[in-house]
């Protein structure tokens, strides 16, 4: 007992390295919603969806082609139209540039066709990486073409979009893709072709007042915002607390505005069982 209270002595020893736990970098994601550390792996298994809140992240177009579509069906079109610096922005060819390397993507959507269990369709996929999938020229032409592919080949027209609206580099050309998809949306619905539109995280601004609210069929994933113009901007203009909620799916649900939310794991079955109903 003499010797209970007595302070240990530590002896040191010369030369000796500490050796720290390494934990590698990038093998874990924080949901921005509920703050759950998940398993990156995990993570992206599960689609991107967050294992605890149910969340929805954002997909890039290739993960997404690879989500509702067969396997190998996909073949891409419209890949020799490219962006042009028409108004002279400066620093606009370079953005484009650096941001076709780091997305392996030329533009902000991407267009082909595909089949879902075996039934063909055109389809169109936004990618938010690039540019926030503003809406420029190409982008425009892009969706514009396959709308017509789709109505000449009477297919199904399927568009994902995830946008911050027109794209400012292009000034009034970027605003005219307004009017130019939505005409020729008019003319594949007088063929009686069959669109679904798919609202994702985020679809705002010109490309929610033009071809992502004319679908015969709009479908939005979970916790999708959905407007024009910002909640915030909205807040300063009005001088007024929104209500909870607003511009998310769930709300435009619930005000008419969409037919369904659907989530990510249950879409490409909701877009066949569509397609088999217009038939």
């Amino acid at each position: 007992m003499a010797n209970l209270f007595k302070k240990t002595q530590y002896v040191k020893i010369p030369n000796r390295q500490i050796i720290e736990p390494q934990i590698p970098d990038g093998m874990w994601v924080k949901c921005e919603f509920c703050g759950e550390i998940i398993y990156k792996d995990d993570f992206n298994s599960n689609n991107r969806i967050c294992v605890k809140c149910q969340q929805h992240f954002r997909l890039d177009a290739s993960s997404r082609l690879e989500l509702v579509l067969d396997t190998d069906s996909f073949e891409e079109t419209n890949t020799n139209v490219a962006t042009k610096n028409i108004l002279g922005f400066q620093g606009y060819e370079k953005k484009i540039e650096s941001l076709q390397k780091s997305t392996g993507i030329s533009e902000g959507v991407v267009t082909g066709t595909g089949r879902i269990n075996n039934e063909a369709v055109a389809i169109a996929v936004m990618d938010s990486r690039f540019l926030m999938g503003s809406m420029g020229a190409a982008v425009g032409e892009k969706i514009t073409c396959l709308t017509e592919q789709a109505t000449n080949d009477k297919m199904p027209l399927i568009i994902f979009t995830a946008s911050g609206g027109a794209r400012m580099q292009e000034g009034i050309i970027s605003l005219m893709q307004m009017a130019k998809t939505s005409a020729a949306l008019g003319k594949f619905s007088e063929s009686g072709g069959l669109y679904i539109s798919v609202l994702t995280d985020p679809t705002t601004g010109g490309v929610t007042a033009s071809f992502a609210m004319l679908g015969d069929i709009i479908l939005a994933e979970p916790g999708s915002l959905i407007g024009f113009a910002g909640p915030r901007v909205i807040k300063q203009t009005i001088k007024q607390d929104l209500p909870e909620g607003f511009q998310r799916a769930e709300f435009l649900l619930e005000h008419g505005f969409v037919d369904k939310i659907v989530e990510r794991k249950q879409l490409k079955d909701t877009l066949y069982k569509i397609i088999m109903l217009h038939k």
